[in-house]
């Protein structure tokens, strides 16, 4: 796979640390990185250091003073070229996700295809950053409210989306007039480096300051830097709820901001007036997209009494038919997991469920064979559970499907609301009442509610996250460009007397 680093202009070994042009050796460690498909070494990385991370903070300081000045629109053009070179890019770096990270090809291409689609959201909304006018109960008072920049937000991003999730922050970001650092995860670097030189190209093309996209790739020790260091006003962290909770206690600490998007432990409920041939698709999808390493893979399914037994056969020969393969291989449904950790904990999960009083009804296996090599290849699970169980209140970053009954739509909602995280939901039904009920505020308690279609997945145009354990950050659309801005009020007396608020007198 050479090849696709030299798409991008990657050296072997690579810098950690980039602001744009300007490259330093990182002073961390070297690593090497292991492709999930095939076990073969993608390349060496050289880890960033403290004071590396340091260094780039002062870069990003400096760049964000002259960043900041550039009108929004004009940001927004800066952004719309960077989409541009995403579109002539796309088949390389979605091979180059697709390899390091294991998902299958169409997936990797369609994270990119994300990448262009935020860009031109946020090209839109450079000229859409606006403010209320508020009615003042002084007279001849205006009050009017208006979004400044926070200066340098720090995205920590995670392995399973290596480049969609930071586009998804950058592009957002960068149009509200912010600089942005990233540490993207440590297991998939080559993408992000893949993204920066991008990135580089066009801050270069443009003549505007390296600083504006910088890049740290290190451990988790300089995650813990970027929640730290008081010189980053926004953190934007995707991972799992432990990392989150660290991130989100020492940022608030220090009361900075952050995004958290954390955990997710998603269910589906098929109720006795589903349609199965719509809803067999979008369950196999949910669970076992991406080898269930989405925070939006579907974990829990809850099944009416009425459709258990038909909807169980049809899932099991669902998953006989499952082509579990190299990723590339665009016949192959389902790739590896990221690494040997991530199968550990897979075989881990199932024998607690097992033990818990679970019975695998199919899969529950490492695969093996010369085609399989890295030993990464698990056979998609489903496992029927009792509601009760404690492994369901756990997520578990893998393709492990949890099945169990209900006998009516309020027992449903607690069973799936019943989990400490609260990210996405879905309901199968064909009866309008049901589908508004789960919408309504006695349904579903997540971030994201679905009717019809599955937990997985989600448009650009909504705003993107969860409740709970998830964390409560929003990322992508809506008006989540709120949270990269800081609001100001705003009074103007253009009269001659000065009334005070509330009808107070004060006279000297």
């Amino acid at each position: 796979m050479k090849r696709l680093l030299d798409a991008f202009g990657i050296q072997d070994p690579v810098a950690a640390v980039s602001t744009g042009q300007d490259h330093w050796t990182g002073g961390g460690g070297q690593v090497v990185i292991l492709s999930p498909v095939d076990g073969n070494e993608l390349g060496h990385l050289q880890l960033a250091s403290e004071e590396d991370l340091d260094k780039v903070i002062l870069q990003a300081q400096k760049a964000a003073l002259e960043w900041r000045k550039l009108p929004a629109p004009k940001r927004g053009e800066i952004v719309r070229q960077f989409g541009d070179r995403l579109r002539a890019h796309k088949q390389d770096l979605g091979t180059l996700v697709s390899y390091e990270m294991g998902k299958s090809l169409q997936e990797g291409l369609g994270e990119v295809q994300e990448m262009i689609d935020i860009c031109d959201f946020a090209l839109g909304l450079s000229r859409q950053l606006y403010g209320l006018q508020i009615q003042s109960e002084r007279p001849n008072h205006r009050m009017m409210e208006q979004w400044h920049p926070l200066g340098i937000v720090g995205i920590i991003s995670a392995f399973n989306f290596p480049v969609a999730v930071w586009a998804w922050n950058s592009a957002l970001a960068w149009i509200c007039g912010n600089v942005c650092i990233w540490k993207p995860s440590e297991k998939t670097p080559f993408s992000a480096i893949a993204c920066q030189k991008i990135m580089a190209a066009v801050l270069k093309e443009n003549d505007l300051p390296e600083g504006i996209n910088c890049l740290v790739c290190g451990d988790r020790s300089i995650g813990e830097q970027i929640a730290i260091d008081r010189r980053i006003a926004l953190v934007s962290a995707t991972g799992s709820t432990r990392m989150g909770k660290s991130v989100g206690k020492i940022v608030a600490q220090r009361f900075g901001k952050s995004i958290l998007e954390l955990g997710g432990n998603n269910a589906i409920i098929v109720s006795d007036k589903a349609d199965l041939k719509q809803s067999v698709p979008a369950i196999v999808f949910g669970a076992v997209g991406t080898c269930g390493q989405r925070c939006t893979s579907t974990r829990r399914l809850i099944i009416h009494n009425d459709k258990y037994d038909e909807l169980k056969d049809q899932l099991i020969n669902a998953y006989q038919q499952l082509k579990i393969g190299d990723p590339l291989d665009e016949s192959m449904h389902v790739g590896p997991l990221i690494d040997a950790q991530a199968v550990r904990m897979y075989l881990s999960a199932i024998e607690k469920a097992k033990d818990q009083g679970g019975r695998v009804l199919t899969g529950g296996k490492v695969i093996e064979g010369a085609e399989y090599q890295s030993g990464c290849y698990v056979a998609p699970t489903i496992i029927e559970i009792d509601s009760d169980a404690p492994i369901l209140q756990t997520e578990t970053f893998a393709p492990i499907l949890y099945i169990m009954k209900y006998h009516d739509l309020d027992q449903a909602i607690r069973m799936q609301n019943d989990v400490p995280q609260g990210l996405s939901s879905a309901i199968f039904t064909l009866d309008v009442r049901e589908a508004e009920y789960f919408l309504s505020m006695e349904g579903s308690d997540c971030g994201i509610a679905n009717v019809n279609i599955g937990t997985s997945g989600a448009e650009i145009g909504g705003a993107f996250g969860g409740e709970k354990e998830t964390g409560g950050g929003r990322e992508s659309g809506s008006d989540a460009w709120k949270a990269y801005m800081r609001r100001q009020t705003c009074t103007i007396n253009y009269g001659s007397d000065l009334p005070l608020a509330q009808g107070i007198k004060f006279e000297i």
